[in-house]
């Protein structure tokens, strides 16, 4: 074994020192003398001891005592081996290139020197080195690998090119295969990386995990006849695989082969070794295609009902929720989800469905008592708070609904919806400097949304910042110039002041015409109307108002004012004073009735 181990190294040492004639050295080293030659010798087989054992930081003593000697090829390849084994990748890759310098046609030294760039994560580097390999031996199996590994990060296309010369030297293989496929499929070449798995194939006909991932290629383009035809295969050969027969049911359903389709997943249910949740992922494939064909909501329901007569699983119940409610069956909705809280009440899903059919429903009611239950439960949920901040709002309980929807906001900063109806709840609150810098934090997020804007101008419209409510509504009417609320509130903020009366009728006339029946409108016309001294047009507009949305104090303050105008001061105070009823905090209407006049 001595002798062996001798006889390599000094073989080793001796090819770093052959002549011109033996290899190419880009700078052959000058005359050494042949004392300064043994000495390196010993110092050479003293190393290779050292490196045998493992003892590398010894080597790489031994090694650079025997470079100040002889400076060879050999002894630099050495060197940078053990400081590659050390991981002192910067020396290594010193001597690996020294090496290289002088013998330049050398495989072995080539390689580390690849091996160390690849390590210090030199790619492009490794890959020339590895090139001039191949160019040396171009049946080098171990460099084709290498360099389409490297090739596949950033150059696919390359590394496809290298992976085909090596299958000409070896010949189909599994291992290449699968990654030229990946390949193709990275550059979306579908219809190459299924010729590459139908090669697969024929080396391995029965392999379940090739033929799944060929049926996954051909329903991605569409080509279902091509994925039925394999899954039959996989099911003939399988006759258990429950996952190709579910698969071959879905692509049914894709090719709306329903029928064909129902027979699998009939067949399935009642097999008794069939588990739940196989079941489930069945219904759930109708419950999903349904969106696509409503004519299947009612199997996904039937399969689900089937399956709930002998389980509890909530997963079960919540989908029964939703079908529920696609069918808009509220209330069994509410059943099933209310069941969903008992049996689930970890998860918030359940609650905040449950929640948002009262709200969709305009029980804000009941959609309060949902989402606080579920507040005590998630108090960290964006979505909890944001709909019962929103239930809140509905109920005019702007107190209330702040905390929660500064809590929503800390939770979720950038959220239109929560910004703007923070905005609003703040207004409400009369804290309205407040209210501007959120609306504008989400106006600047949503830039053309022009209830944002509209919201935006009606606070400026209360603070009488008359430039910039008319700047903020006129930026709304560009990006929506019949927007129906926009006109409305611009109108009668510009009626407000009794100024541009003729463009304001135009607005409100928009308004209406989008919304013909708003009480809202109605009265805002029939202002206009009064500000215009045309007092009977202002009271058919301003009573058709009352007609439609009942009786407000603002209103009956507009008729009541509209009364005074034509001389009926009796009917003036009549309706002042049901104003005044409605609204006591009223303090101009107050004082309209103590004096008995405007």
């Amino acid at each position: 074994m001595k002798f062996y181990f001798s006889l390599l190294t000094i073989l080793i040492f001796v090819a770093g020192c052959s002549t011109q004639k033996d290899i190419t050295k880009i700078e052959p080293i000058k005359n050494i003398s042949d004392a300064d030659r043994k000495k390196a010798l010993e110092y050479f087989i003293n190393g290779s001891a050292a490196e045998a054992k493992g003892d590398y930081a010894s080597a790489v003593l031994e090694y650079q005592d025997a470079l100040k000697y002889d400076p060879n090829a050999g002894v630099n390849y050495a060197l940078a081996k053990n400081y590659f084994y050390l991981n002192r990748l910067h020396l290594a890759l010193q001597h690996s290139r020294r090496s290289v310098e002088l013998d330049s046609m050398n495989i072995e030294y080539l390689n580390l020197l690849q091996e160390v760039y690849t390590s210090g994560k030199q790619a492009d580097s490794a890959s020339i080195v590895l090139e001039k390999i191949l160019n040396l031996d171009s049946t080098n199996v171990n460099a084709y690998y290498k360099l389409a590994r490297i090739y596949e990060l950033n150059k696919p296309a390359q590394a496809i090119r290298i992976y085909q010369k090596l299958s000409r030297i070896i010949g189909s293989e599994w291992s290449v295969l699968i990654r030229v496929a990946e390949l193709y499929e990275r550059l979306g070449n579908d219809q190459k990386a299924i010729e590459t798995i139908e090669e697969l194939r024929t080396l391995d006909p029965a392999n379940q995990a090739i033929q799944k991932v060929l049926v996954d290629f051909y329903v991605k383009r569409g080509d279902f006849s091509k994925a039925s035809e394999v899954l039959e295969e996989i099911i003939e050969l399988y006759p258990d695989d429950e996952e190709a027969i579910e698969r071959q049911a879905q692509v049914f359903l894709m090719m709306k082969e329903w029928n064909k389709a129902a027979e699998i997943y009939k067949s399935l249910f009642i097999k008794p070794d069939v588990s739940h949740e196989a079941k489930i992922r069945i219904a759930y494939a109708y419950f999903i295609e349904s969106f696509n064909d409503s004519i299947l909501l009612g199997t996904a329901k039937e399969l689900f009902l089937q399956i709930d007569a002998d389980t509890t699983d909530w997963q079960v119940k919540m989908y029964l929720g939703g079908i529920a409610l696609r069918e808009n069956n509220d209330s069994t909705a509410i059943k099933y989800f209310k069941i969903v809280t008992e049996l689930a009440p970890w998860n918030p899903e359940a609650y905040l469905q449950l929640g948002n059919i009262y709200y969709e429903g305009k029980d804000y009611q009941h959609a309060e008592v949902v989402f606080k239950q579920a507040l005590e439960r998630f108090p960290e949920d964006f979505a909890i708070n944001f709909m019962l901040g929103i239930s809140f709002i509905q109920q005019s309980k702007y107190s209330d609904a702040e905390p929660v929807l500064a809590k929503a906001i800390s939770l979720n900063g950038n959220d239109v919806f929560s910004l703007s109806a923070y905005g609003h709840t703040l207004s409400q609150l009369k804290r309205q400097e407040e209210a501007i810098q959120y609306l504008n934090k989400a106006i600047k997020l949503d830039p053309n949304n022009v209830d944002l804007l509209g919201s935006l101008g009606l606070i400026y419209d209360n603070l009488e910042k008359w430039d910039e409510c008319d700047s903020v509504y006129n930026l709304a009417l560009t990006r929506d110039a019949k927007n129906p609320l926009v006109n409305n509130n611009y109108s009668y903020s510009l009626s407000k002041r009794g100024v541009r009366l003729d463009e304001a009728l135009q607005m409100v006339n928009l308004a209406l015409d989008a919304e013909p029946m708003n009480s809202s409108y109605l009265d805002t016309k029939g202002w206009i109307y009064y500000k215009l001294g045309q007092y009977d047009s202002a009271k058919v507009y301003i009573q058709k108002s009352l007609d439609v949305g009942g009786e407000k104090a603002v209103i009956l303050d507009h008729l009541a004012d509209v009364y005074f105008k034509l001389n009926q001061k009796e009917k003036a105070i009549e309706l002042w004073k049901k104003a005044h009823e409605l609204d006591p905090s009223d303090e101009k209407i107050k004082n309209k009735i103590e004096k008995g006049e405007l």
